[in-house]
């Protein structure tokens, strides 16, 4: 350990920093574009019109179900939320069948009209890439998540004890300085968004609190489902009577639940065993008000009567789902989102610049820079191939969105898989080549894919760029927008690193340079 409390804090800020880091940066990388999951979501589909589920649309839906769900044991609606992400979806399910293996239809939410949009998992794989990862057990994900989260806490506690002058430093941002840069950098996007940071990665904890923790659940509870039957119950069991029975329209229905609870919007709903005198409905509502109801309210389908409304929760459970709103933002209105999803890109380069930082002060220390040791050596390769390759990896997840047929077997898995492909292909590039061509053709390849995007939209939808502004289509103009601007910047980043010269390593390095990240 170091001499000094303050030096300690500095050893504990680097290794806890840098240990996670590329895990931390995929973490906030997905998590900051999350906060627009439903309207990447809506690009994504742009067969889909949006807006809100209309009269017309719900008697369509009642039809289609009655129709063709006949004899069903269950129905569900998924209802596109007031950003219009999703699609306004029925489905049907065989008697004793809780997985949906019936078949499912997905409607214009305003003419009720039959839609066959492509298929694809849109912002929601992003927002599930955040906290799940990919390609390996939920559960082990959940762990390395939570784990880089504590990591991440200690991070900012120890960052703030070891910079003393960080205030200080925020108004002397100096460029083209090398390591004093990064560091300038570094403090900078960190001083922007501590208090985003500090509750971010709290809430973020708690959103996960029985993966670190279960033992609350243990001690109390036979079985974690019996906890959740408790903490959420879902209302009445549906029983089979055996006598038929017609059901009241659905929007009807819908109307009894708004009654029960003023200003209630559905989201989602179920039926179960539809058409028998038993038969419950479930609404369940929009979760995009702070603090609001989670439960579903439940009523007869067959006599209107509201069998079951959502309880007032406790204290412990209103403070979880407080903690798990802020952290997700869902009830922000768009000046509200657009504060977290900058806040998200500034710790997002705050982890970047850490990471990039620690190479840069020690590359001055190496005896043949052009011979590092392998833990440097891997350390700068997994910097290029997380840092480029991930956000190379989203561009390719929206093109493959627009080039990959739409006929497509297993369509959606094959874009999350080309988002790995092209990601592990720079990872791998990088590993490949000296570390400035490294960064230069990274940076280069990330630019080229995110300014092919709205090319690619232009060429393969009658949304482009020049249409949508004709048409006041205003996602989309603001999303291509957004991928020149990320084209742009990331064109900048190559450049400067093309064209920077080396810079020779400081004689004297000051006391922050040389107590920060030690």
């Amino acid at each position: 350990m170091k001499s000094t409390f303050r030096q300690s804090m500095a050893w504990l800020h680097t290794w806890t920093g840098l240990l996670p880091g590329w895990v931390l940066f995929v973490i906030f990388l997905f998590g900051t574009s999350a906060y627009y999951q439903q309207e990447i979501s809506r690009w994504m589909r742009p067969e889909i019109a949006t807006g809100a589920v209309t009269p017309r649309a719900l008697d369509a839906a009642d039809a289609v179900l009655r129709e063709r769900g006949a004899g069903a044991g269950s129905w569900t609606l998924s209802l596109p939320d007031g950003r219009g992400g999703d699609a306004f979806t029925v489905s049907w399910a065989k008697p004793g069948d809780r997985r949906g293996d019936g078949a499912e239809v997905l409607l214009d939410s305003r003419t009720g009209a039959q839609v066959e949009p492509r298929d694809t998992r849109g912002g929601f794989f992003l927002y599930r890439m955040h906290f799940d990862l990919h390609y390996m057990p939920v559960m082990w994900a959940r762990y390395l998540v939570s784990i880089a989260a504590l990591a991440m806490l200690v991070a900012i506690v120890s960052g703030v004890v070891t910079h003393k002058k960080i205030f200080a430093d925020f108004f002397m941002l100096r460029f083209g300085k090398g390591q004093r840069s990064w560091l300038d950098a570094h403090n900078v996007t960190a001083v922007l968004a501590l208090p985003f940071l500090t509750m971010i990665t709290y809430t973020g904890l708690v959103t996960l609190l029985f993966t670190l923790m279960p033992w609350a659940i243990s001690a109390s509870f036979p079985s974690q489902e019996a906890y959740y039957a408790a903490a959420f119950p879902t209302g009445p069991e549906a029983s089979v009577t055996g006598d038929p029975a017609p059901m009241m329209p659905l929007k009807d229905l819908f109307a009894r639940a708004a009654e029960a609870r003023p200003g209630f919007r559905a989201s989602f709903v179920t039926v179960n065993n539809p058409g028998d005198a038993g038969a419950t409905l479930a609404i369940y509502p929009q979760v995009d008000a702070f603090g609001g109801p989670r439960g579903p309210v439940n009523i007869s389908p067959v006599t209107g009567q509201l069998l079951a409304v959502p309880p007032i929760p406790g204290a412990a459970t209103l403070t979880q789902s407080t903690m798990i709103d802020l952290h997700a933002g869902r009830f922000s209105g768009w000046e509200l989102r657009a504060l977290y999803f900058m806040s998200g890109v500034f710790g997002t380069v705050m982890v970047a610049t850490g990471l990039v930082l620690w190479t840069v002060k020690r590359r001055a220390r190496l005896p043949d820079p052009a011979r590092p040791h392998f833990g440097f050596w891997l350390a700068e390769r997994l910097n290029v191939g997380v840092i480029a390759g991930t956000p190379a990896g989203i561009a390719a997840y929206f093109l493959a969105n627009r080039l990959l047929p739409l006929q497509l077997e297993h369509r959606a898995d094959w874009e999350i898989n080309w988002l790995f492909i092209v990601w592990g292909g720079l990872l791998a590039w990088g590993m490949a080549r000296p570390a400035r061509r490294a960064w230069i053709e990274g940076l280069a390849s990330c630019a080229v894919l995110f300014a092919l995007v709205p090319v690619v939209n232009a060429l393969t939808t009658s949304r482009g760029l020049i249409a949508s502004l004709v048409n006041g289509d205003t996602l989309f103009v603001v999303f291509d927008l957004t991928m020149l601007a990320l084209a742009a910047v990331f064109a900048f980043a190559s450049w400067r690193v093309l064209t920077r010269r080396a810079q020779p390593a400081p004689r004297r390095k000051s006391r922050e340079s040389s107590e920060a990240f030690a």
